[in-house]
């Protein structure tokens, strides 16, 4: 009788411990680290991609004129504000000309001195020719001595010399009021091109450097974006490439523009290559210089080859692969990536072929030995 009373007890604890061990099991396979990795997967397809890549950059214009005098002096008038159009060869400014015309009217005076001076010269040089010649006639009869001649000589070539001197004075005088003139002249600031006034520096009144501006113009027509790509997706960045500009301002809107340029220096610091982006019709109205703006530069199409998502590429001991399902197991596979779109697909030249299954989400790292469970969906990870 006391045996069979310990088997009951022992067969009540079983009924008891049993299901909850079964319970425990379960939900360790289930829901605890040996539960199997939800993934989602996909079959490797050839196809050929139209490759894209994708840049930001800032509104800038190509041309720039910075208007000022080329001497120091203070400015008299300004005529325009920012934001203005004007025209070529349109009055900007003008120039307080101090004693420029002072200085004009004594140079003036010392070009009509030098005259004088320079007619006095050509006189007595004229009076010395005809004494040598008169001299020279005499001194053939023997009627002077030679030392005679040779003083009338002499006073030639000091009455040559002389006029020489003159004339070069007149001619140094004349240029030293031509650059006068042309200083005089250089006072009215007037536009280079049609252009938009983009700054004033200086308002009436203020004293400026030579060759400080007082005035910045654009050429409207010039806008283009500044534009940075990263470096280890801007292969096949090249001028003449399509391209879509995206304005901060305008996100609805596109416009069609193309690569004028890559810059053949690159920003070292940030790993990034500059291109020079123009619009093909510039935007009305005018965007601000500096905004921000999105370009899209398209490539040219690509030959077919295997092409996986974006989301599947794993990196694993440094090593980029992917994760291939053969026969339920998985087995990870180093690739060779070559272009990509947009849309997140990447072509791979090594290491997978068409019709290879693979993993493209997973709701946790994975390793061959992964236990995993293929659904369609995982919530908040794949999209």
């Amino acid at each position: 009788m006391k045996r069979l009373h310990v088997q009951r007890r022992t067969l009540t604890l079983l009924a008891v411990v049993l299901p909850i061990g079964l319970l425990f099991v379960y939900v360790i396979l289930r829901s605890g680290p040996l539960a199997p990795v939800a993934v989602t997967t996909t079959t490797i397809r050839a196809r050929a991609l139209t490759p894209a890549l994708f840049g930001i950059g800032t509104v800038e214009a190509r041309y720039t004129y910075r208007v000022g005098p080329t001497f120091a002096g203070r400015v008299q008038q300004v005529d325009v504000q920012v934001g203005e159009h004007v025209k070529a060869g349109q009055l900007l400014g003008l120039m307080d000309p101090v004693d420029l015309d002072a200085r004009i009217d004594a140079q003036d005076a010392a070009i009509r001195r030098a005259i004088a001076q320079l007619r006095d010269a050509e006189a007595r040089q004229r009076y010395a020719q005809t004494q040598s010649q008169r001299y020279e006639k005499l001194l053939a009869v023997h009627a002077i001595s030679v030392e005679m001649m040779d003083s009338k000589r002499q006073e030639l070539q000091v009455a040559v010399a002389t006029r020489s001197a003159a004339s070069e004075a007149l001619a140094q005088m004349r240029a030293d009021r031509a650059a006068l003139q042309a200083q005089r002249a250089n006072l009215r600031l007037t536009a280079p091109v049609n252009a938009l006034v983009t700054r004033r520096d200086a308002d009436p009144g203020t004293t400026i450097v030579a060759g400080q501006p007082v005035i910045e113009l654009i050429d409207p027509r010039s806008l283009w974006v500044n534009t940075r790509f990263d470096q280890l997706a801007a292969q096949g960045l090249a001028a003449g490439l399509p391209a879509q500009v995206t304005l901060r301002s305008r996100s609805g809107q596109t416009w069609p523009a193309h690569v004028l340029w890559v810059d053949p220096l690159a920003d070292a610091v940030t790993e990034e290559t500059l291109a020079k982006v123009v619009f093909k019709t510039v935007p009305k109205p005018l965007p601000p210089l500096g905004e921000l703006a999105q370009v899209t530069v398209s490539l040219p199409p690509t030959t077919a080859l295997p092409v996986v998502p974006n989301a599947a590429i794993r990196q694993v001991n440094g090593v980029r692969g992917v994760w291939k399902l053969v026969g339920g197991d998985l087995h990870f596979s180093a690739v060779e990536l070559g272009a990509s779109d947009l849309e997140g697909n990447v072509q791979v030249r090594k290491g997978v072929r068409s019709g290879d299954r693979i993993v493209v989400y997973s709701e946790d790292a994975l390793s061959a030995h992964s236990n995993i469970h293929v659904v369609d969906h995982i919530v908040g990870v794949a999209p």
